[in-house]
């Protein structure tokens, strides 16, 4: 909210969620139904569209979305170099209040002036009235009105709320109180109701103006610029007319300069242009490169986790993907989801941060958990990762983390196969292997003797069970081939900690992948189970414990993370993926793939001196508990 809010800050359907839809359901089915109904000469064209149009501009909208974060993950155009937030995407997720807020106005309007009810498709009239009245009051008044809410006592009471946003998505331009929105659509409705009233109004001109103002809004809020310099050098005065997202960053950052809605030509009538205008312009135009320093290789967890991604859905992205949700939410866009991902034929930037100085990016193999199960698609798989090794290689990145399955030992023998093809690798990979059982190592509670080892042999379980051991603490298993290999593995004073047992009795559990519901009902009440996989444990259990899957809190100068890391919560990374930082951070000139392994003692001591630190969901559950 704003500073200080003023009167009708509040959305009326605030507290309704997204159930704020069914406002328009009598709407809807009236004017369907009036449609229908109709002969065809009477049918009320303009009523009929509000529902398809609505949500043609919900799409629209989050096109924009997925657009300009894809471009700002590239980075080349970017124009400010800031971070954008958890607190920023939470305050811009109500951005389709003003698409709702447009139809329940059409349908009002449509239903109470039987003008509007008989609007044809078209009519050329219409469109240059409404073309010089934008031209002229609208733009008028709303420099005007921009004036006034930038006075200290309507700013800290309206506008104050969308200038929170300094680094700006193309849905910052809708991010406004409810009073300050009412006021803008009054300036917009002049064009339409003048239309609409005198009788040269038409369906396509008035849905194309609100289709023009989303994309003049969503234009110049993004942080790229993409307003190529052609037009304006084959028509100059083309610069008084449109706006560019450089021009109105400006207004974002300086506050007190560049007031225009989409026309600058009154910034220039008033003297409030920018005089770095036309230079940040001709800069940000220009670009500038920037070579990651380490990238990060994920992949997707289920298909409908596509829309989670940075690149899709704002507010899933800043939550944790919950098993519930993604159920429901797979059922619905899973052919969508796979339509997608079946069309990626290459990984993609879907995030950028950076800590200090250095630049952090993550790429996506646009492929998910079921197709690294199937023989037939690991050879392709195989062939995108090596891909984005050779990328990572040219693009002067000195560390490449494998997350997820990307690692696995059947694709690529946890990262060893590329070095192995390339010994001249200069781009460190990393499994993270060190640092995963380092933050499994810190889950164990206290005064643990004992663990169970439950999971198939791989390299985590191996040196995890090598730590343990090392630290005289005994290690049970009920898998005889996980116990005969470990027992080849270990070193041979190592043995003695090594137990095949057919007891489940055991008040620790550490577990990897494919944990079943008949094994958690062997546990004893009050079991910890703690996952060193990078897949949590379903919970079959209200009477056991569940440590998160390995992970660390980031440090608070890690900058634009506002997407959560699959089922994480905010600002916790997998450990995979820290390591990667933590290895770039250190300057080890080492890989660590394969056989390899930094060391379990040294990578944790060097991520807590970069400001990671330790995360565990039990001790984040016992804390709300004691508050």
């Amino acid at each position: 909210m704003a500073t200080k809010p003023g009167p009708l800050s509040r959305w009326p359907w605030q507290d309704l969620g997204n159930y704020k839809y069914a406002l328009l359901a009598p709407w809807a089915a009236r004017s369907t139904y009036r449609f229908v109904t109709s002969g065809s000469g009477e049918r009320d064209l303009l009523g009929f569209a509000v529902l398809p149009v609505l949500l043609l501009r919900l799409l629209y909208s989050q096109l924009w979305i997925s657009v300009s974060r894809h471009q700002t993950a590239r980075s080349k155009h970017r124009i400010v170099n800031k971070s954008l937030d958890f607190d920023q995407v939470d305050r811009e997720r109500n951005w389709d209040d003003q698409i709702l807020l447009t139809a329940l106005l059409f349908y009002v309007v449509n239903a109470a002036a039987p003008v509007a009810q008989v609007v044809p498709w078209w009519n050329s009239k219409g469109l240059v009235v409404a073309a010089l009245l934008h031209v002229g009051p609208v733009e008028f008044l709303y420099y005007w009105l921009h004036r006034a809410l930038h006075h200290h006592w309507l700013y800290s009471r309206y506008h104050s709320h969308h200038h929170a946003s300094i680094v700006t998505e193309p849905i910052t331009s809708v991010i406004h109180p409810f009073a300050e929105e009412a006021a803008y659509f009054a300036l917009f409705a002049i064009p339409l109701l003048t239309i609409v009233t005198t009788g040269i109004g038409s369906v396509v001109v008035a849905n194309g103006y609100l289709v023009y103002i989303d994309f003049m809004n969503y234009l110049g809020h993004c942080n790229f610029e993409l307003v190529p310099k052609l037009l304006f050098d084959v028509f100059p005065p083309l610069k008084y007319l449109m706006y560019t997202p450089s021009f109105h960053s400006l207004h974002h950052t300086q506050f007190r300069t560049n007031y225009s809605l989409f026309m600058p030509l009154y910034d220039y009538l008033y003297g409030t242009l920018d005089k770095s205008s036309d230079d940040l312009y001709e800069r940000t135009l220009h670009g500038r490169e920037e070579a990651p320093d380490v990238v990060h290789l994920t992949h997707l967890a289920t298909p409908d986790s596509v829309f989670q991604l940075r690149l899709g859905f704002a507010s899933l992205a800043a939550a944790p993907l919950a098993a519930a949700a993604r159920l429901r939410l797979l059922r619905a866009v899973a052919p969508l989801a796979r339509l997608i991902t079946s069309l990626l034929g290459t990984t993609f930037r879907s995030e950028a941060n950076r800590l200090d100085k250095l630049s952090i990016e993550t790429w996506v193999v646009p492929r998910y958990t079921s197709q690294y199960l199937s023989k037939e698609g690991l050879y392709a798989i195989g062939r995108l990762i090596e891909k984005a090794v050779a990328d990572a290689e040219a693009s002067g990145a000195k560390v490449l983390t494998l997350g997820l399955l990307n690692q696995a030992n059947e694709l690529n023998r946890n990262g060893e196969l590329y070095v192995i093809r390339k010994p001249n690798l200069k781009t460190k990979i990393v499994d993270g292997t060190s640092l995963a059982v380092a933050a499994v190592l810190h889950m164990i509670p206290q005064g643990t003797k004992d663990v169970l080892l439950l999971g198939d042999e791989s390299k985590v379980s191996t040196v995890l069970a090598t730590a343990l051991c090392e630290r005289e603490i005994q290690v049970q298993m009920v898998d005889k081939d996980l116990y005969d290999c470990l027992m080849q593995e270990l070193r041979p004073e190592l043995n003695k900690h090594l137990l095949l047992s057919s007891s489940y009795s055991s008040k620790v559990w550490l577990v990897g992948d494919k944990l079943t519901d008949q094994e958690q009902r062997k546990a004893e009440a009050g079991v910890h189970f703690v996952p060193y996989s990078q897949f949590p444990p379903e919970e079959s259990r209200e009477d056991c414990v569940y440590h998160s899957t390995p992970a660390l809190v980031v440090p608070g100068s890690l900058e634009n993370l506002h997407a959560c890391e699959n089922w994480l919560p905010r600002r916790v990374m997998s450990a995979w993926r820290a390591a990667g930082i933590v290895h770039a951070l250190e300057k080890w000139d080492a890989h660590e793939c394969g056989a390899r392994v930094t060391g379990v003692d040294k990578a944790w001591r060097a991520a807590l001196a970069h400001g990671f630190r330790p995360y565990d969901r039990h001790d984040d559950a016992a804390a709300a508990v004691a508050k």
